[in-house]
């Protein structure tokens, strides 16, 4: 039985995203016969601002990636924080460097999901999945929404809850929030659908006659 890779690819400056892409990773490796695996972009900040702006080491488990290692996944999970509104501008400059990729089409066809996380409820969190869309739409990758399918938990109004039907969200506010268990639990169920449909829709060899 062959395998079906999904890379989860993401950018964190403070942790936010990092975490929702550890749990995104876990529920996509809860589908069978699928492996997912973590990326980080590089980063294009200096060290100097890093330390003014108090950010963390980066994770030293987490390899970084290369455009050209995308053509080995069968699907992705693409993971970001929002910068005004849209994705942040490290995760820009990595689409930005696929410029090979897109000539040849090479990740056309293939299924991909998107998570984030934003300050406050203004601060794009629908805004930001739909304006990344265009960066699959030109590739030609197919963008899998994640619908309403977390069931109840889409409709709460008890608590602080992000994502939408684009794909799971976090709030980070002013850096001290961490993401909720119920945000957590939405990134588990994006990361299994996302996967399972992947697998789905992953070309398998033909039998030896």
């Amino acid at each position: 039985m062959s395998t079906t890779k999904v890379y989860i690819v993401f950018y964190s400056l403070h942790g936010h995203v990092e975490d929702m892409a550890r749990k995104v990773q876990q529920g996509a490796n809860a589908v069978e016969g699928v492996e997912a695996t973590l990326w980080q972009v590089p980063e294009t900040l200096p060290d100097r601002v890093l330390e003014k702006m108090k950010a963390p080491d980066k994770p030293n488990d987490v390899p970084e990636i290369r455009p050209e290692q995308l053509v080995e996944a069968d699907g992705f999970l693409f993971g970001f924080p929002s910068r005004f509104g849209v994705m942040a501008a490290q995760f820009k400059a990595f689409f930005d460097a696929t410029h090979e990729l897109w000539v040849t089409q090479a990740l056309a066809g293939k299924p991909a999901g998107i998570f984030w996380s934003t300050g406050f409820p203004g601060g794009g969190q629908e805004l930001t999945a739909l304006t990344a869309v265009t960066q699959l739409a030109h590739h030609g990758m197919i963008f899998v929404p994640l619908g309403y399918t977390f069931g109840s938990g889409m409709f709460e109004m008890n608590e602080v809850k992000g994502g939408s039907s684009y794909g799971a969200g976090t709030y980070a506010a002013d850096g001290s929030r961490q993401p909720s268990e119920l945000e957590l639990q939405q990134a588990f169920h994006q990361g299994k659908y996302v996967a399972e449909l992947t697998k789905k829709l992953t070309p398998r060899p033909l039998p030896a006659h």
